[in-house]
């Protein structure tokens, strides 16, 4: 039976800047499962999502040399490799293009699974009230709040001017606001 080694920080920190295989299948080990929590919170294709914990794993190896003990734990310095690997590969071309196609059943989904109950009752009923806009107001709102489009995107997608899509926004707010208040 193999022994398990229980490494402090410090150790761990210097075997893996002597490059120990052992001491990177311990940081993979038990830090694989935090780190994909972080990534996946940002990034909801799982495939992508192990894609990039694997990008994250290979980072931390080639850059350990860089870690200093003295601006904080290595706990901290990997969550931050983590995030932003994760924030650059959403904001990445393919990534984003990936989000432009989903659907808003999709994306509204994926936030359902995510709230906590008291936020999830929020989000009941909203998309049947704003199938009740007219189109032009419809639109804007699907594309803003369900697919996360800027308004910028949004004048984009829809071939009209940006002051036009900021009026109807406000407008469709201002219905939307009316019908719950009643």
């Amino acid at each position: 039976m193999p022994t398990v080694s229980i490494y402090s920080e410090e150790e761990l920190v210097l075997l893996l800047q002597q490059r120990s295989e052992a001491a990177f299948n311990y940081l993979y080990q038990n830090y694989s499962g935090v780190l994909y929590g972080i990534v996946h919170k940002v990034i909801f294709d799982e495939q992508t999502a192990q894609d990039v914990l694997q990008e994250v794993f290979v980072k931390i190896w080639n850059n350990i040399s860089q870690y200093d003990p003295a601006k904080g734990r290595i706990y901290t310095w990997m969550l931050n490799i983590a995030r932003n690997a994760a924030i650059d590969k959403l904001r990445s071309k393919g990534e984003v293009m990936k989000g432009k196609i989903r659907t808003g059943d999709d994306i509204v989904d994926n936030i359902g699974r995510t709230m906590k109950t008291e936020q999830a009752t929020d989000t009941i009923g909203l998309r049947r009230v704003v199938g009740e806009l007219e189109p032009q107001y419809r639109a804007i709102v699907e594309l803003a709040y369900f697919k996360g489009y800027t308004m910028d995107e949004i004048s984009k997608t829809l071939d009209i001017p940006l002051g036009t899509v900021k009026t109807r926004m406000r407008h469709a707010m201002q219905l939307l606001r009316a019908y719950f208040k009643t």
